[in-house]
Formats: structure tokens, C-alpha cells, sequence
């Protein structure tokens, strides 16, 4: 018996697997909201007090850097350590890994149908992989190609400078730069990103807003007002930002290739992305991808492909307890 938990500033999903015929099976999940408990160990508590099954290996994958077996939360103030977790649990020892290594994990099991294609890239890819995931934050991870399977590992690459593309761009670094002490990619390709980059529109006279989306933001989470909005067409400064976003998107998960030579392809996880597909499949998103100067041939024969599934953390998590333990 397998306990493996996904864990979010917004949500923690935690799930019990059994690994049967050299699979997983999934016997129970719940899904908890972050804010509203103190740490990792109530939400296991509360998890394993509701189902009472004997765990046998554990595994969670959290939305921080993890170092030494300890992580402090980035969006979420949390202390989370896997030897306390394991002395919670009666085990002798529990993974405790990072939320997009943890994604990268699940990649294999993926369904074919829970992927949707932005660029088939070229017939025989192979190489490294990426995965990078907008959300609450924005996570970065990579999978190395040892010449017969990927074997993931964390970054913290969504925290690295950004880095502006034309005079629009420089002007919103600036305008950032007055807000925020530094100004890393996760402030413009986030959730809060999102929201960011319609503030910046709306402050330099690109747009006026719409008092509807004023009023709607002050009640309800702000990015998905204006991703509402801008899907819908009703609000032609939300649909400036989001064009603003994918953009965004395109350039640093195109980045991350680069930097990861991920010719065996580049995944995109996380909440936002399923959202916003339809924009994902215009243009803007891989003419951002490619615009790698001498370098763009090499960009347009990577393999692009948004991950639907929304459980893929969580089963990347129990992936890589079975694997540790020998069962997979």
C-alpha cells in the first residue's frame, strides 16, 4: 500500500495506491485546501484517519525546493520534513520530493488521450525531456534520457530572472521592478503572473477596465476572472493579457528546452494550461517557442504536449515510492 500526496499552495491531494501486476491501482483520494491547515502532518493525519489502510511506502511531492529531506514552502508557509513524516507514519523512511519532479514521474502514465498535441515535433524524437507547469507558481523540472528511460529531477527554474523580448516587455520588467524587489519569471507566467500582466496593461493606458471585471475581481479569484473574460471575448484588455501570457509561456518553456537540450519533448502541467488550450493551440504560443534565433529548426522538431490529467502529480508520487521500494 502506497500513500502518495500532491501538494500545492492552493490544494493538497493525497491518494492510497496498491501496486497490483506490476501497476497501480488507486483505492482512495481526497483533496484538501492548503490554507486551511497548519502543515503536511494534519493533512496526512486527517487522510489516514479517514482510511484506515496499513501504508506501506509514501511518498509526496510538494510545491518547494527540497533539500536534505526538508522543505519550506514557497506560497504556502509550511515546514515539511520526511523524517518527521515517517515517524508519523510507522515507516522508515518517506520521499519527499518536489511537485513538478513528482509530474515528471507520472508522465509515463499518462493516457494518450489526457495529452493534447501543440507540436508533433520530429517522427524520430528522442533525448531529454521538460515539463513546466503555471499555477499558483510556476514549477520547472527536467528528465534526463539515460538511453532506455527518463529519470526526473527537480529544478527551480520558474524562479529564474525574466527576461523581457521587445520594449512592451522591458517596460513591464520596469514596472514590475517597482513593485517586486527582484522580478523572476514566476511574476509574469503564474496565476498571480496572469493577473500582473492585466494590471500592467490597464496602469499604462493599454486598456480600460471594464468596471464588470473590476467588480468581479475584488470578489472572486482574480486570474480566473480575467481568463474568463478573455476566453469569452468580452473583455478586450483580459484578452490582451492572456495573448500576453501564452506568449510568455511559449518563450520560457522554449527556454527550458534550450537549456535542458529536451529534444525528447517538453510537457506542460499544471492548472492553467488545460484552461487556456484553445489559445495554447494558436499561433502565439510555439511562435514564441521557436523564436530562438539559429537555433529555431532545432525548437520546431521538439515535441510540445499539454498533460490534461490533473492527477498526473499524484501518480507520478506513487510512481517513485514503488519504484524506490522495488515494486515497479
Amino acid at each position: 500500500m502506497i500513500l502518495a500526496g500532491d501538494i500545492g499552495a492552493t490544494s493538497s491531494r493525497l491518494a492510497l495506491f496498491a501496486v497490483e501486476d506490476g501497476r497501480l491501482r488507486r483505492l482512495a483520494r481526497d483533496t484538501y485546501p492548503s490554507q486551511e491547515h497548519g502543515g503536511l502532518g494534519e493533512v496526512v493525519r486527517r487522510f489516514t484517519d479517514q482510511h484506515r489502510l496499513p501504508v506501506a511506502h509514501a511518498c509526496f511531492g510538494v510545491a518547494a525546493p527540497v533539500r536534505s529531506g526538508r522543505a519550506e514552502g514557497v506560497n504556502l508557509p509550511w515546514t515539511m520534513d520526511a523524517r518527521e513524516l515517517a515517524d508519523q507514519l510507522g515507516l522508515p523512511a518517506v520521499g519527499l520530493i518536489n511537485d513538478l519532479e513528482a509530474n515528471a514521474w507520472g508522465v509515463p502514465a499518462v493516457a494518450p488521450e489526457d495529452l493534447a498535441t501543440l507540436n508533433a515535433g520530429a517522427p524520430d524524437a528522442a533525448g531529454n525531456g521538460a515539463i513546466i507547469a503555471a499555477g499558483t507558481g510556476l514549477g520547472e523540472a527536467g528528465m534526463y534520457w539515460d538511453g532506455r528511460r527518463h529519470r526526473p529531477f527537480a529544478t527551480e527554474g520558474g524562479h529564474a530572472d525574466f527576461a523581457p523580448r521587445d520594449a512592451r516587455e522591458a517596460e513591464l520588467l520596469l514596472y514590475l521592478g517597482r513593485r517586486f524587489e527582484r522580478v523572476s519569471y514566476e511574476r509574469v507566467l503564474s496565476g498571480p503572473g496572469l493577473v500582473h500582466c492585466y494590471e500592467f496593461l490597464r496602469d499604462t493606458g493599454r486598456g480600460a477596465e471594464r468596471p464588470a471585471v473590476g467588480e468581479a475581481m475584488q470578489a472572486e479569484d482574480p486570474a480566473a476572472v480575467v481568463t474568463r473574460s478573455a476566453l469569452e471575448g468580452s473583455c478586450p484588455l483580459c484578452v490582451e493579457a492572456l495573448d500576453l501570457f501564452v506568449g510568455f509561456y511559449g518563450a520560457e518553456a522554449g527556454n527550458l528546452a534550450l537549456k535542458l537540450m529536451a529534444t525528447g519533448g517538453v510537457w506542460l502541467g499544471g492548472g492553467i494550461a488545460p484552461r487556456i488550450i484553445a489559445r495554447l493551440r494558436g499561433p502565439a504560443f510555439m511562435a514564441a517557442f521557436t523564436a530562438k534565433g539559429r537555433l529555431a529548426e532545432l525548437m520546431a522538431g521538439i515535441p510540445v504536449r499539454v498533460i490534461l490529467d490533473d492527477q498526473t502529480a499524484l501518480m507520478g508520487a506513487a510512481r517513485y515510492a514503488a519504484v524506490d521500494a522495488g515494486l515497479l
